[in-house]
């Protein structure tokens, strides 16, 4: 049983927080805490659940200018890494759900997705541009060992020559590396492999149920390997956390052959500011100040900074400093590489009803 100031290992989220669209709320108190542990009892079911849903449409138009992607496809609903800082944490609050511990064990599973995609592609107006996968949450989270959804997915874009991009954390890639490397062939896929630490302790604490960092630099080499053009995200730059990695972060990317880096800076929106605390302040309770006071000059004295063109990156002492690091790693380990632009016009011969003329 989770007791009141003690570190919940295995989850990001200390609790559940209130959802801002639900006219009710709850609170764990003392009494009812106390009767679970006499009768034995777990105040609260923290086992994972799979809950299929069947929406309208799958392939979602990205409109925040400073994201990096025009489209976005998301298979699962929720993210059993349970990434403590993860911005799609809010997300599920419009499914009615919590942001906090729900968010990582309730789990929403879009079991039409392959089937949407494809009346996606066979609409007359779609003109090929290319959909990433996880946008939003984790294509390769540990759900999808399971259910497989993101695999048929890779399937179809294969099957109608689409490009495809994917953002992930999970070595669970390398199961698809079959699909991957053929859609590589026709340079119809990019991969951003994102690594925030290179400390196994960090990765524990910060993203609990992700990949090792060893297996996600073996990942990038792997996909390298097969042509597949890689680009390592070092997302998000925490300071007083990680922000001490960057040139050692670029350097292993660079070493396990990708292709560029990127970077965001850490913004806690919405409920997460409240959950990033609560978990600081029971993991790193040595440090909560200062690593709290200095994201927040890194937002004009904010947790968050919601400013279009100012919101990913920062702004201040230590904001320009990280883009200095970033700036100095790329040109030192990075130099003469570049991403190739995907490949769009193969889809119109094999769109949906068309018959391929060649």
């Amino acid at each position: 049983m989770l007791i009141p100031g003690e570190y919940l290992k295995g989850r990001g989220a200390q609790q559940n927080v209130a959802n801002r669209f639900s006219a009710h709320s709850h609170e764990m108190r003392d009494d009812f805490l106390n009767h679970c542990n006499q009768e034995g009892d777990e105040p609260q079911n923290l086992k994972t659940l799979f809950i299929d849903t069947f929406p309208k449409t799958i392939v979602n138009k990205v409109e925040s200018p400073d994201v990096g992607m025009g489209y976005s496809l998301n298979p699962y609903q929720g993210c059993e890494h349970g990434c403590v800082y993860c911005y799609a944490r809010n997300s599920h609050e419009y499914w009615g759900y919590s942001a906090g511990l729900d968010f990582e064990s309730r789990i929403l599973v879009k079991r039409n997705a392959v089937r949407l995609l494809e009346q996606h592609f066979a609409k007359k107006s779609w003109k090929a541009t290319p959909i990433v996968l996880s946008g939003n949450t984790d294509c390769y989270q540990p759900a999808e060992r399971q259910h497989e959804i993101t695999r048929d997915l890779l399937k179809t874009f294969l099957k109608f020559r689409h490009p495809v991009g994917i953002i992930t954390k999970n070595a669970l890639i390398q199961r698809d590396l079959d699909i991957i490397k053929e859609l590589a062939s026709y340079n119809l896929i990019h991969v951003n492999m994102s690594i925030t630490s290179l400390e196994e302790k960090t990765r524990r604490l910060l993203e609990p149920r992700t990949a090792s960092v060893k297996k996600r630099l073996e990942t990038v080499q792997k996909l390298t390997d097969l042509g597949v053009p890689v680009r390592v995200m070092t997302a998000p730059i925490i300071p007083g956390i990680n922000s001490h990695e960057i040139l050692p972060l670029i350097k292993a990317a660079a070493d396990h052959g990708a292709s560029s880096v990127g970077y965001t800076v850490v913004r806690l929106n919405g409920a997460i500011g409240g959950i990033f605390e609560k978990w600081i302040r029971s993991a790193m309770p040595d440090r909560a100040d200062k690593v709290l006071n200095q994201i927040a000059a890194c937002h004009g004295g904010n947790l968050n900074d919601s400013q279009y063109g100012r919101r990913m990156k920062g702004s201040g002492e230590f904001a320009n400093q990280i883009q200095s690091q970033m700036e100095l790693g790329r040109k030192k380990y990075l130099n003469g590489r570049e991403k190739p632009a995907l490949n769009c016009e193969l889809f119109e011969q094999y769109r949906p009803g068309q018959l391929a003329l060649f």
